[in-house]
């Protein structure tokens, strides 16, 4: 028996929205939807869920955890209000709890974003989930500021999923320079509205040339209510992720109308929910 058997650590983990229209690969905001992973060491181990996942050791938040070290004795309790298909950010979640309890109960200061981009292949929704807030993604590295107050968002999920590797292989390999530099453009103006509260500037940096035209095809009323979210009373929407959920941008006051309607546009083929941009971070508490 280990002789450290009976540590028990709670994480708990928001989900995500990546690219943000224009910011493919770069841009990502945390989103108040959460994770929760309980780990209790036992002497032996399971997997513990209510949610449609694998109670095995191919579960993603154990596969994490044994990045860092054998899951062998240990039990995991997962939980989760983040849907888990859509493109917000279930795995990266994922990936952040395992490898987080990990490090926590065995005190490594490993580098979790490192490793969750490893396991993820791509940075942005880790990222999102272990910082809070929004982050610019780069290199390895994640560089956060904070939503502006008001700022709100309308969570649109589908019924019918969308594989992401399928969204990644309608991707171009190439792409025109001005849709390179149209989406350059209105990422810097996206990042510069959020920084300033400038709502004008928020609504024009939305748009992209790059994925999200692609992708269309994949999710076409996604895709349709892209262009209706500001006849709708919106900043505007962005595909969350690799879709082919919705997130659709609003001013607080605006928030409870836009939900209204969108509930309309939306009652045969998905669910809309109320969700704010979330500040605080991945965290672990001992038990």
């Amino acid at each position: 028996m280990s002789p450290g058997l009976g540590r028990r650590r709670l994480v708990r983990v928001p989900g995500s929205s990546a690219n943000l229209g224009p910011g493919l690969d770069v841009l990502a905001a945390a989103l108040a939807l959460h994770l929760e992973l309980e780990v209790v060491e036992t002497g032996s181990f399971a997997v513990h869920s209510d949610l449609d996942i694998s109670k095995d050791r191919d579960n993603l938040v154990v596969r994490a955890f044994e990045r860092l070290h054998s899951a062998d004795e240990f039990e995991f309790r997962i939980s989760s209000t983040i849907p888990l298909e859509g493109g917000v950010g279930a795995s990266g979640a994922a990936v952040v709890a395992g490898l987080m309890a990990a490090d926590h109960i065995f005190e490594l200061d490993a580098d979790i974003l490192g490793l969750a981009t490893e396991l993820e292949g791509h940075p942005d929704n880790a990222a999102a989930s272990l910082e809070g807030g929004f982050v610019i993604c780069d290199e390895g590295k994640a560089h956060r500021f904070e939503a502006p107050l008001g700022l709100e968002a309308l969570l649109v999920v589908p019924h019918e999923a969308v594989r992401t590797e399928q969204a990644r292989r309608a991707l171009a390999p190439q792409v025109p320079i001005g849709d390179a530099v149209f989406n350059l453009a209105r990422a810097s103006m996206l990042v510069l509205g959020l920084s300033r509260g400038d709502w004008d500037l928020i609504a024009a940096g939305l748009h992209d040339r790059l994925h999200q035209p692609a992708r269309s095809h994949l999710y076409p009323r996604s895709a349709v209510l892209l262009g209706k979210a500001p006849k709708l009373g919106a900043l505007g929407a962005t595909i969350s992720g690799a879709g082919p959920s919705v997130l659709v941008w609003c001013q607080f006051e605006h928030t409870g109308t836009v939900l209204e309607l969108l509930n309309r546009e939306a009652r045969d083929w998905a669910k809309v929910q109320r969700v704010t941009f979330e500040s605080q971070g991945a965290y672990v508490t001992g038990l």
